[in-house]
């Protein structure tokens, strides 16, 4: 029988910081959450794998608008690499292909991590989301078709090795967007001689946002009225608070929100802002076009 508080979606704006639980994929774990939240829409920003835990922003109502501004912020990972094994997918998913010994001590592993730290090419697995002629690659993995995929630009800003027991090897990852913490794993292993993947796998942060200020999926089920799980929320603005914030005149809002440009009467700033009318209301984001003025480029009022 479906409930029907389950039909019953009203427009939910906001951002939420979700701590993913395991097994779930995050398009699972949205689900979930759009239902106890009673949205009507609402996305992710940036898929975890289902064997990873951790922050998972999810944007609702005009907040999916930004969604694709929090795919550019580096992410932290907490990763566990077992050494000594090549699976198929490049994690504990896959079935094993390989197995070698990994008896070398810290300092070999030190010595080759020093490849990865910086700019690298790192060519993508092919258990991942990016699509090849509208196919997602691990579809087509799944039916054993390898396809060639180009290297991309990525950049480990930090990379600090905490164990290595066992052939698990523990690590911090700060990374740039487009970087995948398995083909870390494979390459690691690659370069070792003896294989690697994911053991497991927890985000801690995207860009400035912490795990430790999410909520987890079963606490936001335990409570019971929908409107209380709402305050959970952060504000579309809030979410961007990092972002230079400026003030229009409260004459000059119905333009701005009309796409029309309006003058800049202060310094001008890099990159996009929030904008607000002179009344306190938050009408969307801006950018300078350099020649006085500034142009909308999301309008939320």
């Amino acid at each position: 029988m479906i409930n029907r508080s389950d039909k019953e979606r009203i427009p939910v704006n906001g951002l939420l910081l979700l701590d993913k639980p395991r097994v779930l994929s995050s398009s699972q774990a949205l689900i979930r959450a759009k239902r106890l939240l009673q949205a009507r829409k609402g996305g992710h920003t940036g898929a975890l794998d289902p064997i990873a835990t951790g922050l998972l922003p999810l944007c609702f109502g005009n907040a999916t608008r930004i969604a694709g501004i929090f795919l550019d912020f580096d992410k932290t990972y907490e990763v566990t690499i077992r050494l000594g094994e090549a699976t198929e997918t490049g994690d504990t998913e896959g079935k094993v292909v390989s197995r070698s010994p990994a008896d070398f001590d810290i300092t070999r592993i030190e010595r080759a991590l020093g490849q990865f730290r910086g700019k690298i090419n790192q060519v993508p697995p092919m258990y991942s989301a990016i699509k090849k002629d509208g196919m997602p690659l691990y579809k087509l993995a799944r039916k054993n078709q390898m396809v060639e995929r180009k290297p991309r630009e990525v950049i480990i800003h930090n990379l600090e090795v905490h164990d290595f027991s066992k052939g698990n090897l523990s690590l911090t990852v700060k990374c740039s967007k487009g970087f995948y913490i398995r083909s870390l794993a494979m390459d690691l292993g690659e370069v070792l001689g003896c294989g690697g993947h994911v053991r497991a796998l927890r985000r801690t942060e995207v860009g400035r946002y912490s795990v430790r200020d999410a909520i987890a999926l079963e606490e936001l089920e335990a409570i019971a009225d929908p409107e209380e799980r709402r305050n959970h929320l952060m504000k579309t603005d809030q979410a961007l608070n990092h972002l230079s914030k400026y003030r229009i005149p409260k004459e000059k809002a119905l333009p701005f929100c009309q796409g029309q440009s309006v003058p800049l009467t202060a310094s001008e700033w890099e990159g996009l802002g929030l904008i607000y009318s002179t009344d306190g209301k938050f009408l969307g984001l801006g950018e300078c076009d350099g020649d006085g003025s500034i142009c909308p480029r999301k309008v939320f009022a």
